[in-house]
């Protein structure tokens, strides 16, 4: 029997300022190409079939976001979220129903494919407890130390760089996110809280052009690879 979720949540974090960008404005708002970094992400997420909703999660000082044509979307909900990310996926989860299933994307990942939605999506066939989108390292990867100094090189082999959307039942990601943060745990990414849990989520390999757009130069990259897909369509 499929255990492909009926009901499906989007979520996007979306209350950090982005001050690696070094811009006057939050990084989610400047421009690439036609439109904002995440009026292209939610572009994506909004249009998907199966996503029932999106939650964006903002800063409570945000004066960009009812400025955007995505905000009156009828699929989409705004929250105001917190100080870290934790805290602001947390917020949204408030709003997922017992039996839905979430995928949590970041804001700043405007390259995002839905053949990498349906992948994501039909994992959960196989992996029960969630998964993520990941891309495995392909570079020899270096340990420093405080001085810059090179002091091991690390296998590869099985080594991957954590991607979104990441994708786990509302409930159980509610659970032990909060549980985590009550704790004091160190939470970057969903699959963090999980793995505090004692869970482990499964890897589905996805795309290496879902970029983050971090420092100034993924904008110019990331303009490539929407022109690329655009016209691919």
């Amino acid at each position: 029997m499929s255990q492909i979720p009926k009901h499906i949540i989007a979520i996007v974090p979306a209350a950090g300022i982005g001050s690696r960008m070094g811009a006057e404005i939050p990084k989610q708002y400047l421009q690439l190409n036609e439109q904002s970094i995440l009026g292209h992400t939610l572009d994506c997420l909004l249009s998907h079939p199966s996503i029932e909703k999106v939650i964006v999660a903002l800063n409570p000082e945000d004066e960009f976001f009812t400025s955007l044509p995505q905000a009156k979307h009828p699929k989409l909900q705004a929250v105001v979220g917190g100080k870290e990310r934790a805290d602001s996926v947390l917020s949204a989860l408030m709003l997922a129903g017992e039996d839905s299933w979430v995928l949590v994307h970041d804001a700043a990942r405007p390259c995002l494919a839905h053949l990498d939605i349906d992948k994501l999506i039909a994992s959960a066939d196989t992996f029960s407890q969630g998964a993520i989108l990941a891309a495995p390292v392909r570079d020899t990867m270096k340990r420093s130390n405080a001085q810059g100094l090179i002091t091991e090189t690390v296998c590869r082999e099985n080594l991957w760089h954590a991607l979104t959307p990441q994708f786990f039942p509302a409930h159980s990601l509610r659970q032990n996110l909060s549980d985590a943060l009550a704790a004091g745990a160190v939470i970057t990414d969903e699959a963090s809280a999980m793995e505090w849990a004692g869970i482990a989520p499964g890897i589905v390999t996805g795309r290496a052009d879902n970029i983050k757009v971090t420092h100034p130069d993924d904008l110019q990259l990331a303009s490539l690879f929407l022109n690329s897909a655009a016209q691919k369509a």
